[in-house]
């Protein structure tokens, strides 16, 4: 039986675990808005321009995320093959989503969720209330990034859903994909599902996007960890899955 997400889950998600933002964003408006009031020419002009500026770019940023995350297509996880009879590895970052997801897709997969949160390397504050409003089940695993507790060519497949953007440092993120590579079997696949660095996010989320991290970093990750670019899956304009091998080799 297919989960079922509820109609708002993703945007109401959204804002409970950024509220911060959208409270800075609303007295901001509130502070341009009186300017706009006891100002006189050009400043009232400037004023609620850059009231109506931040907004819309507010409004644009809620719309992106409720139709990605509750209006696209994005959690029925359609490019994953047939799991069944297979090891699988889920990677989190203290906030799961898909487990039960694929649980229900796959009922004889063998499946495996870890997470590798760090308080100390991952400091967002929405990780920390994700992880209050939704806490590890018991059986997930708890990981460190530089050493991954499970044994060489373990896993038929490993699925990382929008949480290895969490981690910020180069060179952890380096070994992170190194150990990846160590317990893949030969051949297996990586999915690794992402907003990207690019002018779609900028266009809906403008700084925010400096959240995510670029196609080229990405690229170079995977190449230097051992990884092979198989294909790249845009669920959204805004959302990409690589789907990445390492052809038998073992870092």
């Amino acid at each position: 039986m297919e989960i079922k997400r509820s109609s708002y889950q993703g945007v109401f998600n959204i804002i409970r675990f950024n509220w911060h933002f959208y409270l800075l964003a609303i007295l901001f408006i509130a502070l341009l808005f009186t300017g706009f009031l006891f100002f006189s020419f050009p400043w009232n002009k400037i004023c609620i321009t850059l009231s109506v500026i931040l907004f819309i770019t507010s409004l644009i940023s809620l719309l992106v995320s409720f139709y990605v995350y509750d209006r696209s297509d994005l959690y029925l996880l359609k490019w994953l093959e047939n799991l069944n009879d297979k090891k699988v590895l889920i990677v989190n970052a203290g906030f799961d989503e898909i487990t039960d997801i694929v649980k229900s897709k796959f009922p004889e997969a063998d499946i495996v969720t870890c997470d590798f949160y760090n308080p100390v390397k991952h400091t967002e504050v929405s990780i920390k209330r994700a992880r209050i409003a939704y806490p590890p089940t018991p059986d997930t695993v708890k990981v460190e990034t530089k050493n991954l507790p499970f044994e060489n060519k373990e896993f038929d497949f490993i699925i990382a859903m929008l949480s290895l953007h969490e981690i910020r440092n180069s060179e952890e993120r380096l070994i992170f994909f190194n150990e990846l590579n160590r317990i893949l079997k030969s051949s297996g696949h990586v999915f690794v599902t992402e907003h990207l660095r690019d002018i779609n996010n900028f266009m809906a989320y403008t700084l925010g996007f400096f959240h995510f991290h670029s196609k080229a970093v990405w690229k170079k990750t995977f190449r230097e960890s051992g990884f092979t670019l198989i294909e790249e899956i845009k669920t959204t304009p805004f959302i990409t899955t690589f789907n990445i091998t390492n052809n038998g080799s073992s870092n």
